[in-house]
């Protein structure tokens, strides 16, 4: 498979399908497992991804290359998610900014675990978090972006992000530290 390059993007541009077809064959199957990692079901990250690559194909001309098409792609990807999501009447809760406090990550930066707990363990406890903290989590840890990105995908200040990422850092703490001793009564 040919790796995609600036001129198959100017050749999708001009509505070339063999082009456009290369280019999902390549990005699709990641851009899928960035969806479901949001939707959990598969038939759904299928319809979140054929949506993100229309809505991609149709505003290519907004793609200026300061950032990879990948990375372009993945953030249309994770919005569609996330629409999809509030259209399911699973609204993204919100705090109220007013009771905020802003945190000093330089202190509160660590994502240490215990070495016995596996993969599946992290996934399981961040997809049991609250919502309000599990897109933030997820789009940090495992997404890679920074705050300012995260504000502007899920709309909320970047104090919001922080304070959401550092309270869903705890809440994720406690729930692996609940699984290596039980449950707690």
């Amino acid at each position: 498979m040919k790796v995609v390059t600036l001129d198959n993007i100017e050749l999708c541009k001009q509505n070339n399908r063999k082009a456009q077809l290369q280019v999902y064959q390549q990005y699709c199957d990641a851009m899928y497992h960035v969806a479901l990692r949001f939707v959990n079901h598969t038939a759904e990250a299928e319809d979140v991804v054929q949506e993100a690559f229309i809505k991609a194909f149709t505003k290519l001309h907004q793609f200026k290359g300061d950032v990879t098409f990948g990375a372009w792609l993945k953030r249309i990807v994770i919005n569609k998610s996330i629409d999809y999501l509030k259209s399911k009447k699973q609204r993204l809760v919100e705090l109220d900014e007013v009771h905020l406090k802003v945190i000093d990550t330089s202190t509160n930066d660590k994502w240490l675990v215990e070495d016995t707990t596996t993969l599946d363990q992290i996934k399981q406890a961040i997809n049991s978090l609250p919502e309000k903290y599990k897109y933030v989590v997820m789009l940090f840890l495992i997404e890679g972006y920074d705050h300012q990105e995260i504000s502007e995908i899920l709309n909320i200040t970047e104090v919001a992000s922080r304070t959401q990422l550092s309270r869903g850092k705890v809440k994720l703490q406690a729930l692996l530290k609940q699984n290596d001793y039980g449950e707690r009564y």
